[in-house]
């Protein structure tokens, strides 16, 4: 029970923060630049401000899908966010390239976080492997390996989850503390626009927050039943 109301608990925050995070945009998207420039004008200007001159801004599909991808050097930009002239918009393209100037100028939690991606996504892997075991053959699960084992497979496996969630956080934090200096030292946004840029901002690193703090809890939760199990 205790697993089940974590999820169902870190599910209802989550679901709140993400809520409030598409209200401030639908709020601020309404509200356009003085500058009258778009997301991806904006991106091209930030990026050719750091003189990084081999990444692209692309527009992606969907609501809120916007990220840098250093493998292939892009900032993809949603749609609404690509070609919209207003606060949200700059808000995002302009943390996006924060992340494009953090992989240029080589920033470490950075290029820390990076090299947690294959090792993250191994952990995925192993535990969603055990989940399954767990609950369409849970009668299977000692003669494959002993409970107090796949509780400690799942310790390490959340231990790894809550590292890369917390390694996470400054990689975000930086990112909009580059954005919100640039477009406010560039005078692309004005100080009303630059309030509503960072308020946009603020509840999507919140997100991240959420996430990490509920890894943790998760972890916590399973450290204390296999130390239960031991007494």
């Amino acid at each position: 029970m205790g697993i089940w109301i974590i999820i169902i608990v870190f599910g209802i925050i989550s679901f709140a923060v993400s809520s409030r995070l598409k209200s401030k945009f639908r709020k601020y998207s309404k509200i356009p630049l003085q500058k009258n420039l778009s997301g991806a004008e904006i991106a091209k200007l930030m990026l050719a401000d750091n003189n990084i001159h081999d990444v692209e801004v692309i527009s992606v599909q969907g609501q809120l899908t916007d990220h840098y991808n250093p493998m292939n050097k892009t900032v993809n930009l949603s749609e609404a966010v690509y070609h919209g002239r207003n606060a949200a918009a700059a808000a995002v393209a302009s943390h996006e390239c924060g992340h494009a100037v953090q992989h240029a100028t080589a920033y470490s939690m950075l290029k820390f976080r990076s090299a947690m991606v294959p090792i993250q996504n191994a952990s995925a892997k192993v535990i969603n492997m055990i989940f399954m075991v767990m609950l369409f053959g849970g009668l299977l699960l000692p003669q494959l390996i002993p409970w107090n084992m796949a509780i400690l497979v799942i310790i390490a496996c959340y231990a790894i989850f809550t590292l890369f969630a917390f390694v996470t956080l400054p990689v975000e934090f930086d990112a909009s503390k580059r954005a919100l200096a640039w477009v406010e030292e560039r005078g692309i946004v004005t100080q009303d626009e630059h309030g509503m840029a960072k308020d946009a901002l603020k509840w999507a690193a919140m997100t991240y927050v959420v996430a990490a703090v509920g890894s943790l809890v998760t972890l916590l939760y399973y450290v204390s039943l296999f130390l239960g199990s031991r007494d």
